[in-house]
C-alpha cells in the first residue's frame, strides 16, 4: 500500500495551523519563522517560494539548507517506521510569517525530495495562495 504524504504551508500570522482531515491528529509541523525572510526586501514581495529569484535567495544561506536537510532526515525515518506498521497518511506543515515565501519554499523543498525517494503520494497544498496570486 503507497503511503500518501500531505504537505501543507501556511501562515502563523495570517491563519493557523492546517487541521489534518483524516482524523489522526497532525503529523509534523515546522516553524520557519527562524529563517531568512526574503519577504523583507521589496524585490521579492510579490513572489513566493516557487519562484526562482526566491529559491536563489534561499541558497545563499547555509541555514536553510540545513533546515530542509534535517527535515528530510526526520520525514523519512518516520515514514519507514509508517511503512513498516501499514500507516496510511503523514501531514507535514510548514508555517512562517506570512506564508509566502520560507514555509512554501521548504514545502516544496521536501516534495522534491520525497519525489526523489520513489515510494510515496505526496500532495501540497498552500494556505495561502490565493493571496499571494491576488497580488499580482
Amino acid at each position: 500500500m503507497a503511503l500518501t504524504v500531505d504537505i501543507h504551508s501556511f501562515s502563523y500570522h495570517l491563519s493557523q495551523i492546517p487541521e489534518d482531515p483524516t482524523g489522526h491528529g497532525g503529523g509534523f509541523v515546522f516553524d520557519c519563522r527562524g529563517l531568512p525572510n526574503p519577504g523583507r526586501e521589496a524585490i521579492y514581495r510579490t513572489m513566493s517560494g516557487l519562484d526562482a529569484p526566491v529559491q536563489d535567495y534561499f541558497l545563499n544561506f547555509p541555514e536553510v539548507a540545513r533546515f530542509s536537510e534535517a527535515v528530510a532526515v526526520l520525514v523519512l525515518q518516520t515514514l519507514q517506521t509508517y511503512q513498516e506498521r501499514n500507516f496510511a497518511h503523514l501531514m507535514v506543515s510548514f508555517g512562517c510569517t506570512g506564508g509566502q515565501h520560507r514555509s512554501v519554499y521548504q514545502a516544496d523543498m521536501l516534495r522534491m525530495r520525497l519525489f526523489q525517494e520513489g515510494r510515496y503520494l505526496v500532495e501540497i497544498s498552500h494556505q495561502e495562495q490565493f493571496r499571494w496570486l491576488k497580488q499580482n
